[in-house]
């Protein structure tokens, strides 16, 4: 080995512990004589102890311990996101075993010295004994082979010999298979440690032998406080405003952090801003990403594009501000179902109030929908050939859906209308109820209709009666839909004192009313037991909603303006209407099938069977007696009814081959 004085480096490192790394870079000063360049923050505060390594409590504990008992694993594998840690904790470890101390007597510790031999050398990864492999250019079999023919041998100085794979999940399937013996029984002078980013990847035979770590992302509060601690060692001024936007970015890595915090610094040329930060990121003004949302919330196409366009001219990308809004509508939400979250350390006061009037303007539905078409939309952006126009069609789409019906209201017929229009009906709807309306601080809001008791058209009702199994069927898939939100205003008023005396007239309401989730329960899950109104006994099929009680209640809470009682019991009470109706069926089924003339044509045609069985109308019934017609085919597009109230009229009976 050549001396000391040959390598800058090694002697740099030992007069310095905290330069130690793997590499230094060389300059050449005036003099031509090589003199330390500068070296990047995430190299120079490269952690060189556990104690160093931030947001990984776990792990660190685990190794302490098992450091300080003697429970050493003979493999390790670390797992997690790129500048995560995982190799500089690789390289800790293979420390932490070699490591004898200042005085060259000491044994494995959680906290290498840093000036031994051992700790030196790999640290400026030139010791003989640790061996660093990238599986990403040696991934075959041969490779392996070739590392793997040094395990026999002893250390040539160090208490153990460490192998450093990382990106271990590009290792071909044969060279897993050649690792897998050895990595199962090492001789007791090894240890293996593993890198990965993709653990999926990873055979689950290599897993097992190996004791693994899954280190995590560092959030965001904990990476600007880091941030904060090297701005401050640096010398540099950096707003807090600006470390949350490099924490930010960052996305939980903390080399990727180091590295923007870096540029920062270069770009700035002094003191650093959220505002340098967003024009070196190509992020769009967070003041600028809430008028912009309020712009779409309102309709305010044209405003929105302005917003848009001058934002690009200002360097902000399309992608990033679609991100932006993403985000936003995220924040807003989270308002929305946990407002604890504004009083959370580190919240921004601009967030607190900005997010809290965009969250009170957004209904759930607005809220979701949003989110939904942004990330259609951000894919869209990310690959078309002009990103800015994209974008903009993806705001304009926006924009008008703010005018669109809600699901509910799409079911129950209603129509949209124009924002004045929709304005109009809210407050009149306020002022017919004696509360506001719902939603009337949003202009989103207003711009749709508010949901009223829906229109009873003919048609829609005639369809409804006559397709009962139809409905039956939707059910399933209608559930799936968000729960509509109470109706409001002079139609809510005008249901309500229905007089309800029956269980089938409950039914029938909210079939009338278009709940067809209900509906479907009602007809598919409920047998009743006792009915007294305002006081209903059922008991629950296993498919029955678990909130289903509760819907009832509120149902005909609304419907006939009293409180209702409905209750589960364990008695049998009577089949469901499904199981009746099915019940009726096969009753009429066989009933047909006796029919003489029935029996003669099943004889006349060997291999025929009873199909679909129609109840003709008694007019229908006469013409056919007659002679019939054109109307016979009429006859058969009449669907049957359930309750069998038409047992007396004659049968219109298929017969499938």
């Amino acid at each position: 080995m050549p001396p000391a004085d040959d390598h800058p480096s090694e002697t740099l490192s030992q007069a310095d512990p905290a330069l130690a790394g793997p590499t230094l870079e060389l300059g050449l000063g005036a003099s031509g004589a090589p003199s330390a360049g500068y070296r990047v923050l995430a190299r120079k505060y490269r952690p060189a102890i556990f104690a160093d390594l931030i947001g990984q409590e776990a792990m660190v504990r685990t190794l302490t311990n098992a450091l300080a008992s003697g429970r050493l694993a003979h493999a390790f594998m670390l797992s997690g996101v790129r500048g995560i840690g995982k190799t500089t904790t690789a390289r800790i470890i293979a420390r932490a075993l070699n490591c004898i101390g200042a005085d060259g007597n000491g044994g494995p510790t959680a906290s290498p010295c840093g000036v031994c031999q051992h700790c030196t050398a790999i640290a400026a990864d030139r010791h003989m004994d640790v061996i660093e492999m990238d599986a990403a250019s040696r991934t075959g079999v041969d490779e392996i082979r070739e590392l793997l023919d040094g395990v026999r041998y002893r250390p040539t100085s160090a208490r153990y010999k460490i192998y450093i794979i990382d990106e271990v999940h590009m290792l071909s399937r044969n060279a897993f298979n050649a690792l897998l013996k050895t990595l199962e029984e090492p001789p007791e002078h090894v240890r293996f440690v593993f890198a990965t980013t993709e653990i999926r990847k990873v055979p689950i035979t290599v897993l097992s032998r190996c004791q693994r770590f899954d280190l995590r992302r560092i959030d965001q509060e904990r990476l600007a406080r880091h941030l904060a601690d090297i701005a401050g060692r640096e010398g540099a001024g950096v707003d807090p405003a600006a470390l949350h936007l490099l924490a930010r970015a960052a996305d939980g890595s903390v080399r990727d952090a180091l590295s923007l915090l870096d540029q920062a610094i270069a770009h700035a040329g002094g003191s650093v801003d959220d505002e340098t930060v967003r024009r070196m990121l190509g992020l769009a003004d967070r003041t600028v990403t809430y008028d912009l949302a309020d712009a779409l919330l309102r309709g305010a196409i044209a405003e929105a594009l302005a917003l848009v366009a001058a934002q690009y001219r200002a360097g902000a990308d399309p992608v990033e501000m679609l991100g932006d809004l993403l985000d936003l509508t995220h924040w807003c939400t989270r308002i929305k179902v946990d407002p604890a979250c504004l009083e959370a350390p580190g919240v921004a006061e601009a967030e607190r109030v900005r997010g809290r009037e965009i969250a009170e303007r957004l209904s759930m539905a607005e809220a979701t929908r949003l989110w939904q078409m942004l990330l259609k939309g951000l894919g869209e952006v990310r690959t078309a050939p002009a990103p800015l126009q994209a974008a903009e069609m993806v705001l304009i789409r926006i924009a008008y859906a703010s005018r669109l019906p809600t699901p509910a209201e799409a079911l129950s017929g209603a129509k949209p209308v124009p924002a004045a229009a929709g304005s109009a009906r809210a407050a009149g709807a306020a002022a017919g109820s004696g509360a506001p309306a719902a939603g009337s601080g949003s202009p989103a809001a207003a711009a749709r209709p508010e949901p009223s008791a829906p229109s009873q058209g003919p048609a829609v009702t005639t369809t409804m009666a006559a397709a009962a199994p139809a409905a039956l069927a939707v059910a399933p898939a209608v559930r799936a839909e968000t729960e509509r939100e109470p109706p409001a205003g002079p139609g809510a008023a005008a249901a309500a004192g229905r007089s309800i005396q029956s269980f089938a007239a409950v039914v029938d309401l909210a079939r009338e009313e278009r709940e067809a989730i209900l509906y479907g329960h009602l007809v598919a899950d409920v047998h009743l037991v006792h009915f007294a109104p305002p006081r209903i006994e059922i008991r629950l099929s296993d498919g029955a909603s678990g909130d289903l009680v509760r819907r009832l209640r509120e149902f005909l809470g609304r419907q006939t303006g009293q409180p209702w009682l409905v209750t589960v019991s364990h008695e049998a009470g009577e089949p469901t209407l499904l199981e009746q109706r099915r019940r009726l069926e096969a009753e009429r089924r066989l009933e047909v099938a006796a029919d003489p003339l029935v029996q003669a044509v099943l004889a006349a045609f060997p291999g025929a069977r009873l199909g679909e069985i129609h109840t003709a109308a008694p007019a229908a019934a006469a013409d056919v007696a007659g002679g019939g017609g054109d109307d016979d085919v009429a006859d058969d597009e009449q669907p049957a009814e359930a309750d069998g109230e038409d047992m007396a009229a004659e049968d219109d009976v298929r017969l499938d081959d």
